[in-house]
């Protein structure tokens, strides 16, 4: 399997350093790390189970906006959006909803909807593909995968697909045994085009001439939502980047609760070399 890393605040080794980490939760939220973690786990089981033959883009900025991705599958016979999460315990997959089964059972709604949220960012990506003239023969199946084996899920019609960590071998197998559409060669085609898309001219190319990067952006998450706010629910739940409103101005500066965090992490850094420092010398 060719794996394409997009990731940000890496460097060349695929490793993010502990500067890094704490730029990339100020930007992204505390899920950003565990999940990225989640996804190595997944993508190494996955490295291993499939052949040539398929491409699995990781992390990838959407152009023109700033919607990450997480995992972009791409096979002979299939593609999907994949989401890792490293969370453990009892939930259930109802529809649309994602609810943590508590005391003797009873579910009560998570706060991340993470069903939904692959839903929507598999919409936002068929929204991509079409602005791009993109043509793909598949439908793009909404895939959420728990990384740990502590997570038990039940499902019920869920509008994503749901895996726990033991159904990714069998998930692979079905991958492998899809009738096939496209050659290998195909595949890296069709990969090479969603990294690097060119619009192709039509006929309405003067309509959308007037759009500046960010309104298209905007369109396409617009596209994808349902009756509520895509975008809101993004910035608070996906390991993406946070969209940035059009008509706000950056700050220059951190707030006051990032200044905050960024002090109490570089503490708990310095306790750390600490502790480490007192062993070396007075215990040894």
């Amino acid at each position: 399997m060719r794996i394409i890393d997009k990731t940000s605040l890496q460097d060349e080794g695929g490793n993010i350093s502990f500067i890094a980490r704490i730029q990339g939760t100020l930007k992204y939220g505390f899920n950003w790390y565990p999940e990225l973690e989640a996804q190595k786990v997944v993508i190494a089981q996955l490295d291993r189970l499939l052949e040539k033959g398929f491409v699995l883009i990781r992390n990838f900025t959407l152009p023109d906006s700033q919607i990450v991705l997480p995992m972009i599958l791409i096979g002979p016979g299939s593609i999907s959006v994949i989401l890792a999460t490293p969370v453990k315990g009892h939930f259930e997959a109802v529809g649309s909803e994602w609810n943590r089964l508590i005391n003797n059972g009873s579910p009560f709604p998570e706060r991340r909807n993470l069903v939904d949220l692959v839903a929507k960012l598999a919409r936002a990506f068929q929204v991509y593909l079409e602005k791009y003239k993109i043509q793909i023969d598949v439908p793009i199946d909404p895939i959420l995968i728990a990384s740990d084996p502590g997570a038990q899920i039940e499902s019920l019609r869920p509008i994503a697909r749901v895996l726990r960590s033991d159904g990714i071998k069998p998930f692979a197998t079905t991958l492998l045994q899809e009738r096939p559409i496209m050659r290998p060669e195909s595949v890296y085609a069709l990969a090479e085009k969603i990294l690097n898309p060119k619009l192709q001219a039509d006929e309405n190319a003067n309509a959308s001439a007037d759009l500046t990067p960010g309104s298209r952006a905007q369109a396409i998450f617009n596209a994808s939502a349902q009756a509520n706010d895509v975008p809101a629910q993004l910035r608070e739940s996906s390991p993406a980047r946070p969209l940035a409103k059009p008509t706000q101005r950056k700050s220059s500066g951190l707030s006051r609760t990032q200044i905050i965090l960024l002090v109490i992490m570089g503490l708990i850094e310095c306790c750390v070399i600490a502790a480490g420092a007192y062993v070396l010398f007075f215990l040894t």
